[in-house]
């Protein structure tokens, strides 16, 4: 089975989100990076090179193909600005 190519790293979330060159992007990011952080009582880690994600829970499907992903997360992307939120496989009971 393939391996899954994102995973948290110890990038720097600050420094990538600086990195962002749209001043209103940026801003909503640094403002959801706060709410999420918040709602989730997590701290944000890097996945990959361009997705923020908060907290982690371990996934099992079916087939036998596991791994892990975190609960909430976004990524600002050229166009949009992308959220994640898991519901379906993770356990978020602070959330109202």
């Amino acid at each position: 089975m393939a391996e899954l190519k994102t995973k948290e790293n110890e990038g720097d979330v600050a420094a990538f989100l600086n990195g962002v060159t749209d001043e209103k992007k940026r801003q909503d990011c640094f403002a959801l990076l706060d709410l999420m952080r918040d709602v989730t009582q997590a701290e944000p880690k890097m996945w990959g090179d361009n997705i923020v994600g908060f907290g982690q829970y371990h996934y099992r499907y079916a087939s036998g193909r596991e791994g892990d992903w975190f609960v909430a997360g976004f990524a600002p992307r050229k166009q949009n600005l992308t959220w994640r939120l898991e519901t379906a496989q993770a356990p978020i009971s602070n959330l109202q």
